[in-house]
């Protein structure tokens, strides 16, 4: 822990390899084991946070599931018509759901989520759930199942 941190082109190219084996994932524990240690968690106060990852799927991979759509050479204009989670996916990306907040546009999107302690700011775990209307709900309770101290 105590060695100089690597360029980050170096981390970038090997970004796939380090995933694939789950070594963020163990780095991530490190550090929060470390934060443990010195008592930089107070177990106490969390906080929540949520924000909208875009998939990299667009809308015209975002198709009817029965196979209906036989109009894809008008350029992606879906102005008018109904497109929702429960009769289309999106081919290249069938986890990406169909998903707006507020006054956001509706795109192909997930959720994600980090859990902080809120005495050093310290994220304690993180998480990415699919755009729906109860994936909030969920990420909070998945994330109070882990809170450390508890």
């Amino acid at each position: 822990m105590d060695a100089p941190v690597c360029v980050p082109t170096v981390f970038t190219k090997n970004r796939e390899r380090l995933t694939k084996h789950d070594a963020v994932i163990e780095f991530f524990n490190e550090v929060l084991a470390i934060a443990q240690k010195k008592n930089w968690l107070s177990g106490e106060h969390f906080s929540v946070d949520g924000t909208l990852i875009q998939a990299w799927a667009g809308h015209k991979s975002f198709v009817r599931k029965d196979g209906g759509d036989k109009d894809d050479n008008d350029g992606g204009n879906f102005k008018g018509r109904k497109r929702s989670n429960d009769t289309h996916e999106s081919k290249t990306d069938p986890d990406a759901r169909l998903y707006r907040k507020g006054k956001t546009a509706s795109e192909l999107r997930y959720m994600g989520y980090t859990l902080s302690d809120n005495r050093h700011g310290l994220v304690v775990n993180a998480m990415v759930t699919n755009a729906d209307g109860h994936a909030e709900r969920e990420a909070r309770e998945g994330h109070a199942s882990t809170m450390p101290g508890r």
